[in-house]
């Protein structure tokens, strides 16, 4: 005989899909801005400072500093367009270095409480990622002008969004990255967080 068992979600669970959905989004944002920002400077802040890291957003900004606007809009394209190709070398190329494979660990071993991870270098140019971006250059968003641009310290908060393909209610945490041994601004992390599981 079988025995049916029914998981049943946990009340702050279904309180927050409850307030998730209702028109008060501006209140339920403001709950996790606490939670979201002490992740930040903690968690989020630890990790990405890991030597694996640092080392490759250093070596890529010295092939990058010198790139225009037109060269990062070129490597933009290429990615953009490699995104549904079979032939994805610039992809490849990024998801397989050792940085991309230590984000992806991280990833991993939050059990789910990040759902994307990416770093950026000093242009906003993808360094490495747990995951496929849809795009190369994320220099003129939010993500990275208010983080980056912001200085060192500097947190931003994207908006509460659900996912419609996994229905997870999470947020990006976007950080400036520092060189450990100079103090120096190098580039920016970017996170994705399941708002449900902080």
């Amino acid at each position: 005989m079988m025995t049916q068992i029914l998981l049943r979600p946990s009340v702050a669970a279904l309180a927050l899909v409850t307030m998730l959905s209702m028109s008060t989004a501006p209140q339920a944002q403001d709950e996790f801005t606490a939670p979201l920002t002490a992740l930040a400077k903690g968690e989020i802040a630890a990790f990405a400072s890991d030597p694996v890291l640092v080392n490759a957003i250093i070596a890529q900004n010295a092939v990058t500093g010198s790139y225009d606007q037109a060269k990062i809009d070129e490597l933009d394209k290429q990615w953009r367009a490699e995104v549904g190709a079979s032939s994805k070398p610039l992809i490849d190329a990024t998801l397989a270095n050792a940085a991309s494979q230590y984000l992806a660990g991280v990833q991993e071993e939050s059990m789910g409480k990040y759902t994307e991870i990416f770093a950026m270098d000093a242009k906003g140019l993808n360094v490495a990622q747990s995951t496929l971006t849809s795009d190369y250059w994320q220099g003129d968003e939010a993500k990275f002008t208010e983080s980056f641009g912001a200085g060192a310290g500097a947190v931003q908060l994207g908006e509460i969004e659900q996912d419609e393909s996994t229905q997870i209610f999470q947020s990006q945490v976007s950080v400036p990255i520092t060189d450990p041994a100079t103090g120096a601004l190098i580039g920016a992390i970017t996170v994705g967080v399941d708002v449900s599981m902080l």
